[in-house]
């Protein structure tokens, strides 16, 4: 099993409202795990629970805002990929070409 780290603890630890974490789930920005009737967050999605709290407690943006920003920087990344995808696609070609 993975770590995980329970809600009230992270709470405590980062000094957030538990109903901004709750807000976090229902805006489908973070993923728990439920035990009884305990949530957990596994320690891989920190990072994301971090970003978060810092977007909203330290630059104000709202939940909504939020949400706009992780979704376009996760397309963002996703479209980096697939440009380095391409890039090597292309040099590829142009590496047989040269060979010729």
């Amino acid at each position: 099993m993975s770590e995980r780290i329970s809600r009230e603890e992270l709470v405590r630890i980062y000094n957030i409202e538990i109903t901004f974490f709750d807000e976090l789930v229902d805006y489908g920005l973070l993923n728990i795990q439920i035990e009884d009737n305990i949530h957990y967050l596994m320690y891989e999605d920190l990072p994301d629970l971090e970003k978060f709290a810092n977007w909203y407690y330290d630059l104000e943006v709202n939940l909504p805002g939020l949400e706009v920003i992780h979704n376009m920087l996760k397309k963002l990344d996703a479209l980096n990929r697939r440009n380095r995808e391409l890039m090597n696609k292309l040099s590829a070609i142009s590496d047989q070409y040269e060979d010729i």
